[in-house]
């Protein structure tokens, strides 16, 4: 194996590190902002480092709004929409991945051919469907439509197809039934990229924004991402109210990936290495 040179080691790591910079500036710029008072949004050189540090933006945040519960609600929506998905998704993986039955393979390039439908060309049938059966303005009509994730089962899918059959064989001698085998024997072997499916349902759930705005009508029900949007004023915004918003919401993501962090990487690892 060739040997990297000196130079191209210091080019890499140059590189890497201008990179580095204008990936964490923007993250920078977020906590500083939300740390200055009014006045020094519009000072002029821009603070970098505010002179005045004020946590007042944070406090003023829950006076004027009901952010906590726009807090909670994001939470109760994106924990219970990434419990649902994901299980429902290893079921079905398991299904097309182990049990073999007439016309799997044709089933699930059907489930396949639905990845192409765009999203935006569901809204209304799901906004209809909800309608119909008095959903609408309701926890369980956020959830619903997440119930089943096309890509969520082919990721896990490929996944389960990777553990050998010997284990299953071995598990329906000693009497196993197939709850037993899935729940003994499948989940804990394809925990990593169980966890990534976990992370990303998760993140797309807490940052969806246009679902909960259609769905939702009552403003204590509201999810974060629609209460952020209300922080923009019609003439003027308050960005350091609006930046610690958003900074409280980005640590729910950074605490759940943080949890799953080593098996989220084995799971990218073995989806990139296997396919």
């Amino acid at each position: 194996m060739k040997r990297k040179s000196p130079v191209s080691k210091v080019v890499y790591y140059v590189v890497m590190i201008v990179l580095s910079f204008f990936m964490v500036l923007p993250l920078f710029w977020m906590i500083t902002t939300s740390l200055k008072d009014t006045g020094a949004l519009t000072a002029i050189p821009i603070e970098w480092i505010p002179k005045k540090v004020t946590f007042d933006s944070f406090r003023k945040l829950f006076e004027i709004f009901p952010f906590g519960k726009a807090f909670l609600n994001s939470v109760i929506v994106s924990v219970s929409i990434t419990i649902v998905n994901v299980f429902s998704a290893c079921m079905a993986a398991y299904v097309f991945a182990k049990i073999p039955f007439k016309g799997r393979e044709l089933l699930f390039g059907i489930f396949l051919v639905t990845m192409m439908i765009p999203g935006s060309v569901t809204l209304i049938p799901n906004y209809l469907i909800l309608r119909s059966f008095h959903l609408l303005n309701s926890y369980l009509g956020l959830i619903l439509p997440s119930f089943f994730n096309i890509f969520g089962i082919f990721m896990l899918r490929q996944s389960m197809r990777q553990i050998p059959d010997d284990f299953i064989d071995a598990a329906v001698i000693d009497g196993a039934s197939q709850w037993r085998i899935f729940f003994n024997v499948i989940i804990p072997l394809s925990r990593p990229m169980i966890a990534t499916l976990f992370v990303i349902t998760f993140m797309g759930a807490w940052n969806d924004y246009l679902w909960p705005l259609i769905v939702l009508t009552d403003k204590s029900k509201m999810t974060l991402p629609v209460a952020l949007s209300m922080l923009n004023g019609q003439y003027s915004t308050e960005y350091n109210l609006l930046m610690a918003g958003a900074l409280i919401s980005i640590v729910p993501i950074i605490i759940v990936y943080a949890f799953a962090q080593r098996y989220f990487e084995e799971g990218l690892t073995a989806g990139g290495l296997k396919g």
